[in-house]
C-alpha cells in the first residue's frame, strides 16, 4: 500500500448513487447517479424507487468512477460504505454492494457514519481538518451541529434539530409556492431577485431560555405557509421572491448564529459547514461575515462536495486506512439510526480476517 491510502467509496443513503476514489486527501473520481426526477412527482423521496434505483446505478457507476480515476479495483486499498444513518432499504444496497466488492477483491470494508463523512469531506477541499473543528451539518434530513476531535473516532454532538430539519423546510416552502423539488436550489434562485427583510418571520429557538444549540423550523414553516395561504384568501399575488428570500434569510440567520455561538462557547477557532444546504449561496456569505467578525476561519467545501456524494465516504474511509482503524466484520448491516458518534462501525475481532479472502473471490468472483 503507498503511503495514501486509495478507497472507494460508496454512498446510498437517501436518493443519490454516489461512488467517490479518494487517495489520501486527493479526489480521483466522484461518480454520482441521481433519482430525484424520478421523486419530483411525489414531491420527495419515495424509499422503494430509490431503493431499486441504487440497484440499477449501482455496478455502471462503480465501473464510471474506476474508469475516471484512472485506476484497477485491483489498486483500492479499502472498500467504504455509507452504514448508517439514511433510509433503510437504500443503504442495504450500498453496503451490500460493498461488501461483495471487498469480498471479491479481499480488500477491507468500512462501514462509516454519513454525518462523518460530511465532515471529512473538507479535507478533500482544504486539507487535513483541524482538531477540534466545529461542523454544521444541514440538509434535507438533518441539522447538526458537531465538535469533531478526530474525525475517525470522536464527534461529539452539540446541537440537532428536534423537528423539521433545514432542507425539509426548503422544500414544504418551495411545494407552497409551487415551485417545485427539491426546494433548496430554487428558493435559493428566486431569493437573489427578493428583499431578505420585507417579512419578518420567526426564528426559531433563539429566546433566552431555549436550548442554544438545537434547532427548529417547524414553526418558521407553518408562519411562512399560513402568512401566503392569507395572501391568497385575501385575492392578492403573493410576491414570491420576496417571501423566498425572507423565509431564507430566517433560515440562515439562526443557523450561523448558532454555529458562532457554538465555536466560541467551545473555545474552537474553526468552522465547517456542509450537507445539501450548505451549496445555499446566502448561508456562505453570512456564515462568512460572521465568523470574520468573530476571529473564527470557514472551511465550506464546493457546492458539489457538499450535496450525498461518494467522495465524501472514500474520504473517511481513507482516514480510516491511514489511521489504521478496524475494519468492519463482514456481517456488517445497515443501520438507518446509526450515532455520529459512532464514525464508523468497527468489527468486533472474532468475525473473518480482512486479510484472508478465500482463493475463489480472489481468483475467480473479480476478474
Amino acid at each position: 500500500m503507498a503511503d495514501e491510502p486509495l478507497v472507494l467509496g460508496i454512498e446510498t443513503s437517501c436518493d443519490e448513487t454516489g461512488v467517490g476514489i479518494v487517495r489520501g486527501h486527493t479526489l480521483l473520481a466522484d461518480a454520482i447517479a441521481s433519482s430525484v426526477d424520478e421523486h419530483a412527482r411525489f414531491g420527495g423521496v419515495v424509499p422503494e424507487v430509490a431503493s431499486r434505483a441504487h440497484l440499477e446505478a449501482m455496478v455502471p457507476t462503480i465501473q464510471r468512477a474506476l474508469k475516471e480515476a484512472g485506476v484497477s479495483a485491483r489498486d483500492l486499498d479499502g472498500i467504504a460504505v455509507t452504514a448508517g444513518p439514511g433510509l433503510a432499504g437504500a443503504l442495504l444496497v450500498g453496503v451490500s454492494a460493498a461488501k461483495a466488492y471487498a469480498y471479491a477483491l479481499g480488500k477491507p470494508l468500512y462501514g462509516v457514519n454519513h454525518l462523518a463523512s460530511h465532515i471529512c469531506v473538507d479535507q478533500l477541499e482544504h486539507g487535513a481538518l483541524p482538531e477540534p473543528t466545529m461542523a454544521l451539518l444541514v440538509s434535507g434530513g438533518h441539522s447538526s451541529l458537531l465538535l469533531s476531535t478526530d474525525i475517525t473516532s470522536d464527534v461529539r454532538p452539540m446541537g440537532a434539530t428536534i423537528d423539521d430539519a433545514a432542507g425539509e423546510a426548503f422544500d414544504k416552502i418551495a411545494r407552497v409556492l409551487n415551485l417545485g423539488f427539491p426546494g433548496g436550489p430554487v428558493i435559493d434562485r428566486y431569493a437573489k431577485e427578493g428583499d431578505p427583510n420585507a417579512i419578518t418571520f420567526p426564528r426559531g429557538l433563539t429566546g433566552p431560555r431555549d436550548p442554544a444549540y438545537d434547532f427548529s423550523f417547524s414553526g418558521l414553516k407553518t408562519a411562512v405557509a399560513r402568512w401566503i395561504e392569507a395572501k391568497r384568501a385575501a385575492g392578492e399575488e403573493v410576491p414570491v421572491r420576496d417571501v423566498a428570500a425572507s423565509f431564507q434569510e430566517a433560515v440562515v440567520d439562526v443557523l450561523t448564529r448558532k454555529a458562532v455561538r457554538a465555536c466560541k462557547d467551545e473555545g474552537v477557532d474553526h468552522l465547517m459547514i456542509g450537507g445539501g444546504v450548505a451549496a445555499n449561496s446566502r448561508l456562505r456569505v453570512l456564515a462568512q461575515e460572521r465568523c470574520e467578525a468573530a476571529g473564527i476561519r470557514l472551511r465550506v467545501p464546493r457546492p458539489k462536495l457538499c450535496t450525498d456524494n461518494g467522495a465524501m465516504v472514500a474520504a473517511l474511509g481513507a482516514e480510516m486506512v491511514a489511521r489504521n482503524r478496524a475494519a468492519s466484520d463482514w456481517d456488517l448491516s445497515a443501520d438507518s439510526s446509526l450515532p455520529v458518534t459512532d464514525p464508523h462501525v468497527p468489527g468486533r475481532g472474532h468475525a473473518h480476517d480482512h486479510d484472508h479472502v478465500h482463493e475463489v473471490a480472489k481468483e475467480n468472483l473479480y476478474p
